[in-house]
């Protein structure tokens, strides 16, 4: 089975002053605007980075969420922040790191069995498998 979701980005004018806008075949973002002064000066906006970031915190909470089901435990809440930097490089821009920290109240769980299913969700998650940056994991469980 395939499943295919579309994003699409439009952009004009040159890299410092131009601007562009960012949708989803959802409608959740119709023409979202982002640019240069979004990615790196702190404009009101968003940017791929952040996009990226909300991707993979929700990739991983879902894959986080599977596993703890077919592991026989149901999570009161996951709770995932994704800090995705981007770093200049020789080559140019890349992004280099994500760091994922997750809050998750899981019942009944013991930290060693909890602690080989986030691994596993943090590996197995799609988004994750996606990006060559390093990705590290920080998490509190509350049992």
């Amino acid at each position: 089975m395939t499943i295919h979701k579309k994003g699409q980005a439009r952009w004009e004018g040159d890299l410092k002053h131009g601007k562009g806008t960012v949708s989803t075949e959802s409608g959740v973002l119709d023409r979202q605007p982002y640019g240069f002064n979004t990615r790196f000066e702190g404009a009101k906006g968003t940017n791929p980075e952040e996009l990226i970031g909300a991707a993979h915190a929700a990739c991983f909470s879902m894959a986080l969420s599977l596993m703890l089901g077919e592991a026989g435990y149901t999570a009161d809440h996951i709770d995932t922040v994704a800090d995705v930097s981007l770093d200049k490089t020789d080559g140019g821009f890349a992004i280099t790191r994500v760091a994922l920290k997750s809050n998750v109240a899981v019942p009944g769980i013991d930290e060693k069995n909890f602690d080989d299913i986030i691994q596993k969700a943090k590996a197995g998650c799609p988004v994750s498998q996606l990006l060559k940056a390093e990705i590290t994991l920080d998490y509190q469980l509350n049992a």
